[in-house]
């Protein structure tokens, strides 16, 4: 159903101020400082990373190679586990800098590769590799199933972890290594592929696993996927099946998330939020092609669309926390995942306010790289806000504004750097969040993907720029979004449920089919059948085949009380083939 709704190079900074600009924007007061705190911190942050790597790392012992713990801590809150999404944008960040020259990596690459082979093969609560498994979030460090409640699927491991890993390969290929490329890397790729392009139009968990809806995040790191993925199986003479005809409708379905002045991260669900969410800022900085425009349609860092929406997501945080009281507009300050957020009472995170740095580092990059910056009406306000007296127009690099600009931005950038400089400890631990009253680290302590998230946003303010995704030829957005071929098995509930006059009884899982768990969409049963000697209630339900689920039945009485059954959820895997069927007996427990 279609869903719509190193050593670091020195980097030149511009030093002239705008003779545009009515009120000049503040300059960092400790530029030295700054420095110095980053050359530290980029060096605390690689090793923070390794630390978190099996089987040497120093805060994860007796994990296997190759796996990523998410954090040391196992209390309060227990982050001991290896997330598939966590893992491919900490390897993404590893490869990256692998290739632009830092060799001693390359065993940690080929152990991921065999890590994830690995799990690939694991059946889990998503399913079995063939219906869905890879679309379980996280896994026990020793690579066997995690069966506890949780948020699934998330629909974005598989197309990072393909993105990571196709970096990998192309460097492969271009170095001598075709046969690993093809022999080993590319089995793991192409089993992602596939599960992204069967699974892509499906809802899903978002980065946060709070939201069971379509979600921009994943839906951006899909496109790319399959592009690069497409044009890698080209190169290697192999087949992906779906990527080049599902490329163009995923970025058709991408548009559907735009306002008109910001992105709404998270669409075809009920949840209450704005959508002004740092997981657009997560996806802007993913997608970043080094030989884009500053497109539009593909939210490119320096376009109009993805300023805009830094903007609105940046403003959202500046009277929400306390810490961030007394700054003023168009200066950098704390940024959290979303205003709406209640997680450990809701605080700004690291690795999000250093994607909107990176963003701005990236959109700098694209800048100097074009030559010029175009200002929009969309973007107008975002610019206003560092250099007040700018207008619409295209500014060529030969241009003061040019250069005031990028002055700007810069400074804005580095202001979201000082910000973490600021909150974090002398010993440079980075842990997931820290206090909006106090600016004290919260939440789980070392986390891998904060240092991760440190690393790639320095990368990006010295400019070396990671490898081209193909972005310049995939940004054409098709007239008329098509959704793919739908394949579904009509599965019947039978529930023996002894009931009451005035009582109904539904059906309600993980999928959308199913209501998303929420007792409102649930699918009502019929009593057509129902005697005292067989309690039958019934429904028969169109549902995506082959996919594994987790559903309840409950009951609503005759004053709009709900009534689960008890624990646990029930788990099912829909009938194999299109136009099939099935039928599942169950009794009220």
């Amino acid at each position: 159903m279609w869903v719509s709704k190193l050593t670091r190079p020195v980097l030149t900074i511009f030093l002239c101020i705008s003779t545009v600009s009515a009120n000049p924007v503040s300059r960092l007061e400790n530029r030295a400082d700054l420095e110095a705190f980053i050359d530290r911190q980029s060096d605390i942050s690689i090793k923070g990373v390794l630390a978190n790597i099996g089987p040497d790392g120093s805060k994860a012992p007796g994990v296997p190679a190759g796996v990523v713990v998410a954090s040391p801590s196992r209390v309060d809150p227990d982050y001991w586990y290896t997330w598939t999404r966590d893992a491919a944008l900490t390897y993404k960040a590893l490869i990256e800098r692998f290739v632009a020259g830092d060799t001693t990596l390359r065993s940690k690459i080929d152990q991921y590769v065999s890590a994830q082979a690995r799990l690939q093969g694991v059946s889990n609560p998503s399913g079995s590799p063939e219906s869905g498994g890879l679309g379980e979030p996280k896994f026990n460090v020793d690579l066997t199933a995690f069966t506890g409640p949780w948020g699934r699927p998330q629909r974005d491991g598989p197309p990072l972890r393909a993105t990571a890993l196709t970096i990998y390969a192309n460097w492969l290929i271009a170095n001598g290594a075709r046969s690993q490329a093809l022999n080993t890397v590319w089995p793991v790729i192409a089993k992602d592929l596939a599960y992204t392009v069967r699974y892509w139009n499906q809802t899903g968990y978002d980065l946060w696993e709070e939201v069971n809806g379509s979600s921009f995040f994943t839906l951006a790191a899909s496109h790319r996927a399959l592009v690069e993925g497409a044009a890698l199986a080209s190169k290697l003479g192999q087949t992906c099946n779906g990527c080049a005809a599902a490329a163009p409708q995923v970025l058709c379905f991408l548009q559907s998330f735009w306002t008109g002045s910001y992105v709404d991260s998270n669409i075809n669900t009920n949840d209450g939020r704005t959508g002004k969410d740092a997981n657009s800022l997560i996806s802007s900085i993913h997608t970043f092609d080094p030989l884009a425009n500053c497109t539009d349609a593909t939210f490119q860092p320096c376009s109009s669309r993805a300023l805009a929406n830094h903007k609105a997501v940046v403003d959202s945080f500046r009277s929400k926390y306390e810490i961030n009281r007394g700054i003023a507009q168009g200066q950098a300050v704390a940024v959290g995942r979303y205003s709406e957020d209640v997680y450990f009472s809701g605080n700004p995170w690291y690795l999000t306010t250093l994607a909107a740095a990176e963003q701005l580092y990236s959109a700098i990059y694209q800048w100097q790289k074009l030559g010029s910056v175009t200002i929009t009406a969309v973007s107008l306000p975002f610019f206003r806000d560092i250099l007040p007296s700018v207008a619409i127009g295209t500014y060529p690099s030969s241009s003061s504004t040019y250069t005031s600009l990028l002055n700007a931005v810069k400074t804005y950038a580095d202001g979201f750097v000082a910000v973490v400089q600021k909150y974090t400890p002398a010993d440079g631990a980075l842990a997931e969040q820290y206090d909006k009253g106090t600016g004290v680290p919260r939440s789980a302590v070392h986390l891998t993907w904060s240092y991760a998230a440190f690393l790639t946003a320095i990368e990006r303010r010295d400019a070396p720029a990671p490898p081209t995704w193909g972005e310049p030829t995939a940004n054409t957005v098709p007239r008329v979004c098509t959704a793919p071929p739908s394949c579904n098995s009509r599965i019947t509930f039978n529930a023996r449920v002894t009931t009451v006059v005035g009582e109904n009884v539904f059906v309600v899982g993980s999928l959308t089919q199913l209501g998303n768990w929420s007792p409102e969409a649930a699918v009502p049963l019929s009593a057509e059948r129902y005697t005292s000697n067989d309690p039958l209630w019934f429904a028969a339900v169109s549902l995506p085949a082959e996919t594994s689920f987790e559903y309840k039945y409950i009951k609503k009485t005759a004053n709009g009380q709900v009534v689960w059954e008890s624990d646990p959820n029930r788990r099912y895997t829909s009938s194999q083939g299109c136009d099939s069927s099935a039928t599942v007996n169950d009794s009220w427990r």
